[in-house]
């Protein structure tokens, strides 16, 4: 009879985690009911927008979406949001695209989101192609989303 009831137990956690969890926040006095999806995708939403201020050049905008604490991450090492900031007024993407994008929420108002980007952009005047997986964390600080970390890994051609 206890294995009947932990099989129970664990499809419905399954099922929740398929489709009916929902993340709670509690802000000034209201309770604001989120579900998975909804931090899903806002959080997608929040790293096209950024991927977009990239795009149009647009160096306050995407100096926005970061925190100031944020660390990045790529195969020539860590940088801070001042140091990144700074290699991005000389970079334009042109085109980018999505691929396989997966969110897991770790909070209420924060995720993770891991997918494949292929891009086409020019840096210091030479254009260049190319296909990362990336990762993001974003959190919802001051009623504000804001990327904390991000970390690119180029794909095996």
């Amino acid at each position: 009879m206890r294995h009947a009831h932990t099989f129970t137990i664990a499809v419905i956690f399954a099922a929740g985690l398929a489709g009916g969890l929902t993340v709670q926040a509690q802000s000034g006095g209201t309770k604001a009911t989120l579900t998975a999806a909804t931090l899903e995708q806002k959080i997608e939403a929040q790293e096209r927008h950024e991927l977009d201020a990239l795009k149009a050049g647009d160096a306050k905008a995407f100096a926005s979406l970061i925190a100031d604490d944020a660390v990045f991450a790529d195969p020539r090492g860590t940088a801070g949001k001042a140091e990144v900031v700074a290699h991005v007024t000389d970079f334009k993407l042109l085109e980018y695209a999505m691929d396989g994008v997966k969110v897991v929420p770790l909070g209420p108002k924060s995720g993770v989101i891991v997918y494949k980007l292929t891009q086409k952009g020019s840096a210091q005047g030479h254009e260049f192609t190319a296909t990362v997986y990336a990762s993001a964390v974003w959190v919802e600080r001051g009623g504000q989303w804001v990327c904390v970390f991000s970390q690119e890994t180029p794909a095996k051609q």
